[in-house]
Formats: structure tokens, C-alpha cells, sequence
């Protein structure tokens, strides 16, 4: 079979199925393993799917935003293993931003309650940090309905206002060139004020957002430390020459 040809049918099947193994690409078009892999890199240099593990799958669209709770319901084991993960970073004394991301949500159940202050746009976050009784903050603003997020002009000038030992930050795309983006000009924005508020950046992420691109942009790749889990290897290999990256094993 000719790659044109090959390289049609791998389309086709992430067309329908949304996401595809490596190996039903294999049975499809008979070729071998390595073929078929140096097929989904050339595809997805030219931005016509992008690689997961164990396979491909199709992009999303720029726009495209899941509500919180859409978000909230994906990927959660995943999710709360990161989660877990970024929240063993804090230490006594910190002074962290939670941004209005699931994953971040995910973070609260794993917070020291001592010797932290928290700051968050979350509307979702606010009970649970309550309850767990760990001085909280939330900034003003405009309130999103899908995303349950606090955003616009006071949201970026309560942020001015603050500085943060880390900020933990959900994103919609990860992108090796485009950096992290997120589909609302606005969010992005308020993400973007909150790493610069900080002396240390994370950006928490299932493997679902590699390779996506979004409407708008956040910051560059280097400008934070992608918290991740169960990654193909040729996707971190090429991400760990851009910036640092912690793989979550357990």
C-alpha cells in the first residue's frame, strides 16, 4: 500500500472513531509498526492529528471548551494522581493560586491544612476549601457560567495584588511551538497574571491536552513545569527538551 493511500485510511479511521490504536492501524493497512508510527509523526507535524499513547487521535477544535463539569468527569483517576502528585510540592508556608481547572479541583482533598494560604478564580473550589478549613481568598470579578471560573478587568486586578510562592494552572492545549492556550482570550489572560505573580509555575495536565492548540495563548512552553501522566514516549521526548516535565507513575 502507497503512504498517500496508508496515510487516507489513518484519517479516515480517526475521523470516525475520534481516537485509534497503533495496532487496528497496523490489522487495517498490513504495514508495520514502524511505518505506521512514522506515519502519525508526519501527520501530525502537518497538523492533521496529534499522538496519544498507543496511538492518535483527532484535534480538537480552537474553540472548543468543555464545561467544568464535563471536564470534571474525564480522565479523573488520571487526574487525581497528578493532582496528588502537585499538591506534595507545597510546603509550610506557601502561598499558592489554584486556578479554575478540574485537575486543580482534584489538588484541595491533598492540601496541608497548616501554614497555607490559598487564592483561587474557582467558584467550584471555594466549598471544598472551606470545609477543609484552609484560608482561602477568592478573587473578583466576572463570574463564567461554563467553566465556573472568575475572570475580566477586577479579576486581573485582584491578581495584581498578590504574590504566590506557586501557582497551579489547567490548561486546554499543550503545544511544543504554541505553547499553552486555552479557547477564552480572558482566561488566558488571568492564567497568564498568575504565573507572573509567582516564583514557581505548574501546569497540570492528562494526556489528552499534548499537541492540542487552543484560541489563545498563555505563555511559552518553558515558562512552566508540566505535571502529566502516562505519556507516549515520543511525546515526552519531545516536550523534555523544551521544558521540564514530571511524568506521575503512581
Amino acid at each position: 500500500m502507497l503512504t498517500p493511500e496508508r496515510q487516507r485510511l489513518i484519517l479516515q479511521m480517526i475521523k470516525e472513531k475520534s481516537v485509534v490504536k497503533i495496532q487496528d492501524i497496523v490489522e487495517l493497512t498490513g504495514a508495520s509498526e514502524s511505518t505506521i508510527r512514522r506515519d502519525l509523526t508526519q501527520l501530525e507535524q502537518e497538523k492533521y492529528l496529534k499522538r496519544v499513547h498507543g496511538g492518535a487521535a483527532k484535534l480538537q477544535g480552537k474553540l472548543q471548551e468543555p464545561s467544568m463539569i464535563e471536564k470534571s468527569t474525564k480522565n479523573l483517576q488520571e487526574k487525581q494522581r497528578i493532582a496528588k502528585y502537585a499538591a506534595s510540592l507545597i510546603e509550610a508556608g506557601d502561598s499558592i493560586y489554584l486556578d479554575a481547572g478540574s485537575t486543580t479541583f482534584e489538588m484541595i482533598p491533598f492540601l496541608p491544612k497548616k501554614e497555607i494560604v490559598v487564592v483561587t478564580n474557582g467558584l467550584m473550589h471555594l466549598n471544598l476549601l472551606l470545609e477543609r478549613e484552609i484560608p482561602t481568598y477568592i478573587i473578583g470579578g466576572y463570574a463564567k457560567q461554563k467553566t465556573k471560573a472568575i475572570i475580566g478587568r477586577g479579576a486581573l486586578e485582584s491578581l495584581e495584588q498578590y504574590r504566590f510562592d506557586k501557582c497551579f494552572l489547567g490548561v486546554n492545549g499543550i503545544h511544543p511551538e504554541f505553547g499553552y492556550t486555552t479557547p477564552d482570550q480572558e482566561e488566558a489572560i488571568i492564567k497568564q497574571m498568575a504565573l507572573k505573580m509567582s516564583r514557581e509555575a505548574f501546569v497540570l495536565a492528562d494526556n489528552t491536552k499534548f499537541s492540542e492548540v487552543s484560541f489563545a495563548k498563555i505563555v511559552d512552553i518553558h515558562e512552566a513545569t508540566i505535571i502529566t501522566e502516562d505519556i507516549d514516549e515520543e511525546i515526552f521526548t519531545q516536550f523534555e527538551s523544551k521544558t521540564s516535565i514530571k511524568v506521575v507513575t503512581s
